[in-house]
């Protein structure tokens, strides 16, 4: 009997079809978490809408003053404070938490999130690289239910705002979700699951306006949208682990027994895919901490730069996309219309994103789509601001290249670092990156100013961030990296005169 022949995962990945029963399954159960997370991540651009409000005193019914939260005092006819206000809708969140005169807390919901979508990452891409990708997307997918049908019963403000902070530190799936997807295809299929994950995702975002516009009322608007997370429940019964973690911390029966599974699934020969010696490249087992990432990763110094200039990637992609999320409601118009086209523009981006990413790799795409976002974002704040179809569609095109750039970041970082910190380095790129996102949040504010003020800064940062992508390598012809040392490698192999090459 001759000895088993020794496999690649990668090759073992290559005989099974996307399109089979077993990925099929794998991808719904991904997207149905991913998508659930696309909506929970932005839901407080509805919550948090402005309404308007006035003194609520009988003298102001008929009068023209236009400082809200000021009065003319009858008697000595100075200005003096607001102590009560009536509200255009007294439903809103704005209203039944009494906001008036304080815009900074209905931007703060925002802002908290962010800052706990920040935290919360240097504390799940550690934990997911630990104790492995799926037990992570289904406690934090639980978290995030309960934490939003909570919000949905609160009556406190503060109540609310920790509730908000506890889902976005401890509530997100979505990267966790995003690396098993791409873990457990081969690198050929990688750009079809991003494109798959946009898409999807974008459809999430998109209903979750329609959901909002037929239910305004942001108490019901939260069940809604809250409630399905619940059948994450089944997922300890349904979802795989990611097959190159469990091989890469030495749990190969277990990856075996999922490869088995799959196979039959598929009709497969299980012979043809589990005679083999399976493996991923071996490395360094690692108690995971943020002293032990530093000192493995960055005692390279071709990683460092790399890391250097992916939290600039995240940085510029985390400010455009959530500047342009909480623009969207503010521009002229239906404020549920206006958040479904610039969702809708995330549908043929993944189009154009699988098309580009697969006949011109990773660089180019992302550069020029930097570049583009710059040239339609600092011309649409020089636009005067009634013109609104051409502020619109400026708008929607910087978008639509927003997007493209956003996405092949997310792609981009995942294939930078070597497995067993994969997830601790995506997180932390990520987290870094959502200072940008906290202050993107506040920028409506700064719209009261110069309305295009938004939208020059996102101009400016994505050129700049465009020319500094030059410098990196190229990871569209490699296969995810298991070690420092093949991470190193990456953008050094074939025709020394492609432009991918000359890299950091």
């Amino acid at each position: 009997m001759s000895a088993p022949k020794d496999m690649d995962i990668e090759n073992v990945l290559k005989k099974f079809n996307l399109r089979s029963p077993y990925y099929i399954k794998l991808f719904s159960l991904l997207l149905f978490a991913g998508s659930l997370n696309a909506m929970h991540c932005v839901q407080y651009v509805f919550i948090i809408s402005d309404v308007k409000y006035r003194c609520n005193e009988p003298y102001f019914e008929n009068n023209t003053y236009d400082d809200r939260c000021h009065r003319i005092d009858k008697e000595t006819n100075k200005s003096v404070k607001c102590t009560e206000w009536k509200y255009e809708d007294p439903n809103a969140f704005f209203s039944e938490f009494n906001l008036a005169c304080q815009d900074w807390k209905r931007l703060f919901v925002a802002t908290v999130h962010c800052f706990g979508y920040m935290i919360g990452l240097l504390i799940i891409g550690p934990l997911a690289d630990k104790f492995g990708r799926k037990i992570l997307i289904i406690t934090t997918g639980l978290v995030a239910a309960f934490m939003g049908l909570g919000r949905s019963v609160v009556y406190s403000y503060w109540l609310y705002i920790v509730l908000e902070l506890i889902e976005a530190m401890f509530g997100d799936p979505y990267s966790t979700t995003y690396m098993l997807g791409v873990e457990m295809v081969t690198k050929e299929n990688r750009v079809t699951f991003i494109a798959i994950m946009t898409a999807v995702t974008s459809l999430a975002g998109i209903l979750m306006a329609v959901i909002a516009w037929a239910v305004p009322y942001w108490r019901t608007f939260l069940l809604v949208i809250y409630a399905p997370a619940l059948l994450i429940l089944l997922y300890p019964f349904l979802l795989d682990e990611s097959l190159r973690w469990l091989l890469i911390t030495g749990r190969k029966e277990k990856a075996e027994n999922i490869i088995k599974s799959a196979a039959k699934m598929d009709n497969i020969n299980i012979s043809e895919v589990c005679s083999e010696n399976i493996y991923c490249e071996k490395a360094p087992k690692v108690n995971i901490s943020m002293a032990k990432i530093f000192k493995i990763t960055f005692s390279s110094r071709t990683l460092l730069l790399r890391f250097a200039a992916c939290v600039c990637m995240w940085t510029t992609g985390l400010f455009s996309k959530y500047t342009l999320l909480m623009n969207s409601v503010e521009l002229e118009g239906n404020k549920y219309l206006n958040f479904g086209l610039m969702k809708f523009c995330e549908l043929p981006a993944s189009v154009v994103l699988c098309l580009v990413l697969k006949r011109f790799e990773r660089k180019k795409p992302l550069i020029f789509s930097f570049l583009l976002t710059g040239v339609f974002c600092v011309s649409q704040s020089f636009v005067p601001k009634d013109e609104i179809l051409l502020t619109t569609s400026l708008f929607l095109l910087g978008k639509f290249m927003a997007t493209i750039s956003y996405e092949i970041i997310y792609l981009y970082t995942s294939e930078l670092f070597p497995t067993y910190l994969r997830n601790t380095m995506h997180s932390l790129c990520s987290s870094l990156g959502r200072t940008a996102a906290m202050l993107a949040t506040q920028t409506p504010l700064l719209a009261t100013y110069w309305y295009g003020l938004p939208s020059l800064l996102i101009g400016l940062s994505s050129t700049l961030t465009g020319v500094i992508v030059i410098m990196m390598p190229d990871t569209a012809d490699d296969i995810l990296p298991d070690t420092v040392k093949d991470a190193e490698n990456i953008g050094h192999k074939g025709n020394n005169n492609k432009i991918e090459n000359t890299s950091i």
